[in-house]
C-alpha cells in the first residue's frame, strides 16, 4: 500500500519561508513524478510544481516560480518544497502526490497517490 506523507507546514508571517517535506512508503519510486498542489477554502487544487524521480528538472506554476523550490533526496524516498517569499495568497492546503512515469500535465488526474495534505498560513 503506497502512502505519502505530508509534514511541516504552519503559520508564519508574509516574506517568511516554510519547507515541507513528503515521504513515500510501501513503493519505490523508481521511475515515477512526485508533484505538489494547493488548494485555497473555496477554490480548485491547483498545481505548484513537479519533479520527476529519475532526472529531469522541476517544473513550476508560473504563480511560485523564483520563489519556490522542489527538491529531492531518492535514499529517503522523499520530496521536498522549499517555499520562500511567502505571500497572503499561498496560504492552503498543501498536498503531495504521485503518478507512475514521466507526467507532464498540471492536471491533478493525472496523479493516484495523494497525501492528507498539510496547512499553510501566512499572514499579513
Amino acid at each position: 500500500q503506497v502512502r505519502l506523507a505530508e509534514s511541516g507546514g504552519g503559520l508564519v508571517q508574509t516574506g517568511g519561508s516554510l519547507r515541507l517535506s513528503c515521504a513515500a512508503s510501501g513503493l519505490t519510486f523508481s521511475s515515477s513524478t512526485r508533484g505538489w498542489f494547493r488548494q485555497a477554502p473555496g477554490k480548485e487544487r491547483e498545481f505548484v510544481g513537479a519533479i520527476t524521480w529519475v532526472g529531469g528538472n522541476p517544473r513550476y506554476a508560473d504563480s511560485v516560480k523564483g520563489r519556490f523550490t522542489i527538491s529531492r533526496d531518492n535514499a529517503k524516498n522523499t520530496v521536498y518544497l522549499q517555499m520562500n517569499s511567502l505571500k497572503p495568497e499561498d496560504t492552503a492546503v498543501y498536498y503531495c502526490a504521485a503518478a507512475y512515469g514521466s507526467v507532464s500535465g498540471a492536471s491533478p488526474s493525472l496523479y493516484s497517490y495523494w497525501g492528507q495534505g498539510t496547512q499553510v498560513t501566512v499572514s499579513s
